[in-house]
């Protein structure tokens, strides 16, 4: 079956989960995590979970696997503590769980950065792979990286990714 038969039969609609990731913001500041929310219902995806964790291995680890486990997850978009501070520790946090990994998003995203922000792209990380059936995508913080990851790679592949873990 082709690439196109294969999106063809991919579900429409998943339950997806978001967590963010940060010291200084509360959920009612989270914009990144707020517009990944609005754009995941309007992509017609069924947003279970919306939490604001603090930059800490066990907290986001913590907190992703509670999601996965509790909400019924086919995806979880996790944004923030992506970059080469101290205290970005998402990757460290998550990679570790994947079972398998997508080694193209990352790759994708910093190229798609690159032409956006030149060579400052090189100070941030994406990840993304699965964790038991979900299928879990990494991404800096910013509105603008959000969107840019949501919406030429996360959400055109969503359904087609879910699709394939089954």
């Amino acid at each position: 079956m082709g690439v196109n038969q294969h999106r063809q039969s991919a579900p429409a609609s998943v339950g997806v989960g978001i967590l963010s990731v940060s010291t200084t913001r509360g959920i009612e500041k989270d914009e990144s995590g707020q517009w990944m929310a609005r754009r995941a219902k309007k992509e017609g995806h069924d947003v279970r979970f919306h939490q604001v964790v603090t930059d800490d291995i066990t907290a986001i680890r913590d907190a992703a696997l509670w999601a996965i486990r509790n909400h019924g997850l086919q995806a979880l978009l996790i944004t923030g503590g992506t970059g080469i501070t101290p205290t970005d520790v998402t990757i460290e946090a998550i990679k570790p769980l994947f079972s398998k990994e997508m080694t193209a998003f990352g790759a994708i995203f910093a190229q798609l950065s690159y032409e956006e922000i030149d060579a400052a792209a090189i100070l941030s990380r994406a990840a993304a792979g699965v964790v038991g059936g979900t299928v879990v995508f990494c991404m800096p913080g910013s509105k603008k990286a959000c969107q840019l990851a949501c919406r030429a790679l996360i959400f055109p592949e969503l359904g087609h990714v879910v699709a394939h873990i089954k």
